[in-house]
């Protein structure tokens, strides 16, 4: 087995990765929040996988086992927070929503991290008010955990387009559509098209940031037109798929 790194100290700094550069499994006895200015980062543990466009960030609790991805040129930004400050007061990873301003207060704080000055404490100060009001967004993939909800899981994945019910679904697998749907709600917590629906936003997100066109996006995670893909996706991140954020 793979030991797992160990880096007592969640850093604070900014990073670059060139799209499909990723950071390995490790650890942190501190807090940290992962934002990418640039492209789109995904960060999986255990649980399953977090992935976030620059309207997003993450937050990953200290002691999660966890490694970072990009798609797409990455441009990220860690803010480490020690154990005991906790604005959110999450016990597990979660998607923030990130504002105009707590994007600004993120690449900000990031810039110079062994600056101690009285004015980059104050930055710290605002930052933390921030955090403690950005909502979460339910941008959480769970990762399948029975022989099952993989085999399935291994479906979708290969073609996220794969518009069939779980009644044609089940046989390929060797289960019916309840004990499928059982499975969900019990280890996942979501419905069938909830769960599809989050892995395809998984996909377009990857996709985009690897400069694939929207409509070819659309059509590629299942949806029947660009305009259906662009009210998902802009219900789902406040802003189009071409747009990006604003502020």
């Amino acid at each position: 087995m793979q030991e797992i790194r160990h880096t007592p100290v969640a850093p604070t700094s900014t990073r670059h990765l060139a799209s499909g550069g990723e950071i390995d499994a490790h650890r942190h006895d501190d807090h940290q929040i992962a934002y990418a200015s640039r492209g789109v980062i995904a960060v999986t543990t255990d649980a399953g996988s977090w992935v976030a466009p620059a309207t997003r960030a993450i937050w990953v609790p200290a002691g999660t086992v966890h490694r970072h991805q990009a798609h797409g040129e990455l441009d990220v930004h860690f803010v480490g927070l020690p154990i005991d400050v906790n604005p959110l007061g999450l016990a597990g990873p979660a998607v923030l929503a990130v504002s105009p301003l707590l994007r600004e207060l993120i690449v900000a704080y990031t810039r110079a991290p062994a600056d101690d000055s009285p004015p980059r404490l104050r930055l710290r100060a605002v930052l933390l008010d921030q955090l403690e009001s950005a909502p979460q967004r339910p941008l959480h993939l769970p990762a399948p955990t029975t022989p099952l909800l993989c085999a399935l899981h291994d479906i979708l994945r290969t073609d996220p387009a794969d518009n069939r019910p779980l009644a044609e679904l089940g046989p390929t697998i060797g289960a019916s559509p309840r004990t499928l749907s059982r499975h969900l709600h019990r280890d996942i917590g979501l419905s069938y098209p909830q769960w599809r629906t989050q892995l395809r936003l998984h996909h377009a997100l990857v996709l985009l940031a690897e400069g694939t066109p929207v409509t070819t996006v659309a059509h590629r995670c299942g949806w029947s037109s660009a305009s259906t893909f662009i009210d998902v996706f802009r219900r789902t991140f406040g802003h189009t798929p071409g747009a990006g954020p604003t502020g």
